[in-house]
């Protein structure tokens, strides 16, 4: 189910500040109420092996982002306990120490399923006359970029194996938010500084023929 140019879904969750607090985040109103992007990114389990090397990837952007008016928050189908266990496991033992923004908790999978990111399906079982889930039941490599008003403006999913690049959502957020201050729109591999264009057939044909 593609959420781009809808409103990401109302459902507020169980989180965890760096310091240990707990929260409760409803990443909507995160968007709408401080009137900041959010970039959302999922991830399958702590304590694992591409994870943490992607937690710490958004950690040393998180200057950029902020300089963006963009929030940060990660999430996986963990508990807090868990999470906190992570932040205090040192970098050098695989762990997420230095990481300051916050992670949710989505225990219930509450909107993990509302998003469709689990790697679960209900299969009918014989033996049981029931259905049964198959499949790890946490999340794919998902991330949604969300803006001012709660729209998302972009989704992706990766595969468990498959790290992220940090750098290209700090380009859709240059991007969208030039389309969103100039009217103009952004052509494949636009950067900022980079011409964009007007959405009109001359436009695109002057891009062309000088590009």
């Amino acid at each position: 189910m593609a959420l781009v140019g809808k409103k990401f879904p109302n459902i507020t969750v169980d989180a965890i500040s760096h310091m240990g607090d707990n929260l409760r985040i409803n990443v909507l109103e995160e968007a709408v109420n401080n009137k900041k992007k959010v970039v959302l990114f999922w991830y399958p389990k702590d304590f694992t092996f591409v994870c943490p090397t992607e937690l710490h990837a958004f950690q040393a952007a998180l200057g950029e982002f902020e300089k963006r008016n963009t929030m940060v928050i990660g999430a996986s189908c963990d508990t807090n306990e868990v999470h906190f266990a992570w932040l205090n496991t040192p970098k050098n033992n695989g762990g997420i120490e230095g990481v300051t923004y916050p992670l949710l908790a989505d225990t219930t999978r509450n909107l993990a399923a509302a998003l469709d990111i689990l790697d679960a399906e209900w299969v009918y079982n014989e033996d049981l006359n029931d259905e049964i889930l198959e499949g790890s039941n946490v999340t794919f490599r998902a991330t949604y970029l969300i803006d001012e008003d709660g729209k998302v403006f972009h989704e992706s999913v990766n595969d468990m194996p498959l790290g992220r690049n940090v750098n290209e959502y700090i380009r859709l957020i240059d991007a969208y938010t030039h389309v969103q201050t100039k009217g103009e729109v952004c052509p494949a591999n636009w950067e900022e500084g980079k011409d964009a264009m007007s959405a009109d057939r001359n436009s695109t044909a002057a891009y062309l023929a000088s590009h």
